[in-house]
């Protein structure tokens, strides 16, 4: 454990230093107060004027969140009709064909909700237009949305007696010219010196050195699996002394995959592919920004707020979770199968061994990178991968699962974590309210009856539609279909699957069949009500803050900058986020452990 914990610990010390001047200057240039907005902000007028915008019109909450739903409903229809027509379209050098209607239905809600989850393969699926106006652009506005809503919802503890919460349009050109954009620049770059590649080319045929023999399952005319009367797949051997490499641009979606926390891949294997992912060092960076923003936005929120220590409770909330959930992961993952370490016994005559869990990993990043990479693409509401989930040992397998079913607030996606850590504040101070028996109040604003519904709605939002559609697949014949390993297993593929869609992950243990009409429709809701569903009710919860008088901190005012409040706010996660799912983690993950242990 002593690799595990060292990497761990750098991996930190680096991303907690680069977010403070990264959030300080978020959190200016989203105010329209840093330098970069006077000498770009030629560039945003421009903007403005050419869509009919008056950037010094504030909204309410109501016209703020019908904006962003008609923006997103009509970004959705775009990347649906992109993949619909794409055959026809130009940058096709393959010739791929029309996606069909269910798994364009299903990308076009994963991309526009940062979910960019992938039911197909995207080597095989998508052009390059598609990938890049459609998939690429999307990453971008959908990450722009999430900072545009944890602004507002900052705007709504931090003003009084307004009736508004900003600009939608302006918070969407802010993020994407100042934030995103140019994260993304350098990032491509760092990427395409490291060995990633970014072009127009057509796929190669190469000749390899040895035939190679494989298996692979044969496909009915729908493009599924075949299987015999016992239910088992079908399957057929083939040689090949030939490779196809797929080109395309992918530096340029790899980067902001990572910075937007998206994680849609351009490849199949995501970032296990050399492409995508070649070296340790690019292995380091992706990482990095994928948690980058949202560890700064602490810092925004704090300096925005007037008071520093608030930023910095909620970021020592988020880290605290984040260790404890890294640390459990790694050393289950260290383990090793006490079924393999029993076989290496009997085969060496007595001499013991820990067995492996190398199976689904990359040897190129091994257990700890591959472990310290799924703890973190799992905290965040990114679906980037590069090591199988599906492979993971059952308790290792149940953290990436458990993080998504907390909210994705550890540090969560772009905007989307420090939105979803403030709901829990605001529960954190309710409870405190209710032992004392005086009014929550959080940064001066009372917390009143209608604040709690929106806080309520919000939080039991995801739980409602995971446990639900979850239910609902293991009790129906076109839910059970795409189980490829029954028993426990198979429920957690469910599970992981309808926590990853919901919370807006998109990871996936891939075990799971789920490119067919049933999953495409299915984990399509449970996306879109999973972004929207909470999205709407902190704006409400942002404009009826933003209405109310900010009052002075008395005797009996709870603090919310020391390590009281980090303890009750990590409780309030923990009790609320947790414990809504021990029955289902109980029946997949927790009882695939006991079987494990029962086969040694």
């Amino acid at each position: 454990m002593t690799d595990s914990l060292t990497q761990l610990a750098l991996y930190l010390a680096v991303l907690l230093l680069l977010s403070v001047p990264l959030g300080w200057y978020i959190g200016r240039v989203m105010e329209g107060r840093s330098a970069v907005n006077r000498v770009f902000g030629g560039v945003e007028r421009l903007f403005y004027r050419l869509c009919g915008i008056r950037a010094d019109a504030d909204m309410g909450w109501k016209q703020y969140a019908l904006a962003l739903l008609l923006f997103n409903v009509i970004g959705a229809v775009v990347v649906y009709a992109l993949q619909r027509l794409q055959l026809w379209l130009p940058f096709n050098p393959q010739g791929m064909a029309n996606v069909s209607a269910d798994s364009s239905f299903n990308t076009a809600i994963s991309f526009v909700t940062n979910t960019n989850w992938q039911g197909y393969s995207g080597e095989s699926t998508m052009s390059y237009l598609t990938q890049m106006l459609a998939l690429t652009v999307q990453n971008f506005m959908s990450a722009a949305t999430g900072l545009a809503v944890a602004f507002a919802l900052i705007r709504g503890f931090v003003r009084h007696s307004s009736k508004s919460i900003g600009n939608f349009w302006v918070d969407m050109t802010r993020s994407s010219l100042y934030v995103l954009l140019p994260l993304s620049l350098v990032v491509a770059v760092v990427l395409m010196q490291q060995g990633v590649i970014q072009n127009f080319d057509a796929y190669k045929d190469v000749a390899t050195l040895e035939t190679t023999t494989y298996t692979q399952p044969k496909l009915d005319a729908q493009g599924q699996p075949l299987k015999d009367a016992q239910g088992q797949p079908v399957t057929e051997t083939l040689k090949t002394s030939m490779q196809t490499l797929p080109m395309g641009p992918v530096a340029s979606q790899e980067a902001i995959k990572m910075v937007g926390t998206n994680g849609g891949g351009f490849f199949n294997a995501n970032s296990a592919h050399p492409y995508e992912n070649p070296t340790p060092l690019s292995n380091f960076v992706q990482m990095l920004v994928i948690l980058l923003i949202p560890a700064a936005l602490c810092t925004s929120f704090g300096m925005l707020a007037g008071d520093r220590r608030q930023g910095w409770a909620i970021l020592a909330a988020m880290t605290v979770l984040f260790i404890g959930m890294t640390v459990f992961l790694l050393y289950f993952e260290q383990q090793g199968n006490p079924a393999l370490s029993a076989l290496h016994v009997t085969a060496t005559n007595g001499t013991p061994g820990i067995g492996s869990m190398m199976e689904g990993k990359e040897t190129r990043f091994g257990i700890i990178a591959s472990g310290l990479f799924a703890a973190i693409t799992t905290a965040a509401s990114c679906g980037a991968v590069n090591a199988m989930h599906d492979s993971l040992s059952p308790l290792g397998g149940l953290v990436p699962m458990l993080q998504m079913q907390l909210g994705e607030v550890v540090y969560g996606g772009v905007g989307a974590g420090l939105y979803g850590m403030l709901i829990f504040a605001v529960l954190a101070v309710f409870i405190a309210g209710l032992m004392i028996g005086r009014t929550p109040e959080y940064l001066g604003k009372k917390i009143g009856v209608f604040d709690m519904k929106m806080m309520s709605i919000a939080i039991l939002m995801t739980p409602l539609l995971v446990l639900v559609l979850t239910a609902i697949s293991v009790l129906v014949e076109n839910g059970l279909a795409g189980i490829a390993n029954p028993g426990a297993h198979g429920f957690s593929e469910i599970l992981y699957a309808f926590s990853s869609a919901a919370n807006n992950n998109g990871s996936a243990f891939a075990g799971l069949s789920a490119n067919t009409p049933y999953y495409n429709v299915t984990t399509g809701i449970a996306m879109w009500l999973g972004r929207f569903g909470i999205i709407v009710p902190v704006l409400a919860m942002a404009g009826s803050l933003a209405g109310k008088k900010r009052l002075a901190a008395t005797s009996g005012t709870l603090p919310t900058h020391g390590p009281l409040f980090v303890a009750l706010l990590i409780g309030a996660v923990l009790l609320v986020g947790a414990l809504t799912y021990v029955p289902a983690l109980a029946l997949g993950p927790v009882i695939e452990h006991l079987q494990m242990l029962a086969l040694h």
